[in-house]
């Protein structure tokens, strides 16, 4: 964007948020947001009680990403927890009532388009009583044993040339 003042002319230049696109599934003890963004940088995730704000520059063309979610239900902002790896970044919001079902993650009942159920997560948590030990502590055992941040693996492809992979062995004559 420029315009002229008198006779300098001032160039401005106009940053545009966008939503970080997100998927999110419910379960007994917490609710689960994956905002999908890869190769975040200033990554920022702060947890309110009755909010969720998520920002980040990345993905492809390095965009500036804002979430503000006004969340359907009160959470624990000092038990809630994120995990960022080269993908995404997973966000595990502590319910303050646990065992309560939410039907959407946001306040409003508006259609988002950002934002999407996790059909491949999704469990109808209120039929199963007999789980043993909590999706949060799962999630928890998980973040501690999973890479993420800067503790992931140095991978260069030259280096495995020498390692046989199952599609590379000669296949059959056909006949």
């Amino acid at each position: 964007m420029t315009w002229q003042s008198g006779k300098k002319q001032y160039k401005r230049k106009v940053i545009e948020m966008q939503s970080a696109s997100a998927k999110w599934y419910d379960r007994r003890d917490a609710v689960f947001v994956e905002f999908c963004v890869e190769d975040t940088k200033d990554l920022q995730v702060k947890f309110e009680p009755s909010k969720l704000i998520f920002s980040c520059v990345g993905g492809t063309d390095n965009a500036k990403h804002l979430n503000e979610v006004d969340l359907f239900g009160a959470i624990d902002p000092n038990d809630s927890k994120h995990k960022r790896t080269d993908r995404s970044v997973l966000c595990c919001l502590r319910k303050s009532e646990v065992g309560k079902s939410w039907p959407r993650l946001t306040k409003e009942k508006a259609k988002l388009n950002w934002l999407s159920v996790d059909f491949n997560n999704w469990k109808d948590w209120e039929d199963d009583s007999d789980e043993e030990f909590s999706n949060y502590d799962r999630f928890s055992e998980m973040m501690n044993s999973m890479g993420g941040e800067d503790d992931l693996p140095d991978v260069d492809p030259a280096d495995d040339e020498d390692s046989a992979d199952s599609d590379d062995e000669k296949m059959p004559d056909l006949e």
